[in-house]
């Protein structure tokens, strides 16, 4: 199993990006995906997530209403649109997969339900 993400870069604060996930799983519309990140010297944060359907996500406030998760399970790929980005945003964004039914907030935004994990894009917003 491999999740490879892509679509990092440097930009200017106010800009926008779309990280993209590609995953190798089977059953790839089994599984709820999500985007973490870990800024430098910090832990790692939730960011989004989406169910197998697409039909359901959560967001992080900090991200609410300026990223948008989303996910096309014909091309086994999990996406995350930025938009209004801001220096604060800057870190290393990981995809992950989860096998586990969709459920709580309080849940899906830890690392716990997550089986597979990406090796991680760089974004970094420049002010």
């Amino acid at each position: 199993v491999q999740l490879q993400a892509f679509g990092g870069g440097l930009v200017q604060a106010g800009g926008s990006l779309r990280l993209s996930c590609e995953a190798s799983l089977p059953t790839f519309s089994r599984y709820s995906m999500a985007w973490f990140r870990q800024a430098p010297g910090k832990e790692r944060e939730f960011v989004a997530a989406i169910s197998w359907t697409g039909g359901s996500t959560y967001y992080a406030d900090s991200v609410k209403g300026r990223f948008t998760i989303s996910r096309d399970n014909a091309k086994n790929t999990v996406y995350l649109q930025m938009n209004s980005l801001k220096p604060e945003d800057t870190a290393v964004h990981y995809c992950a997969a989860s096998p586990r039914p969709w459920s709580s907030y309080n849940y899906l935004s830890t690392a716990s339900p997550y089986a597979y994990w990406g090796q991680g894009t760089l974004v970094t917003v420049s002010s």
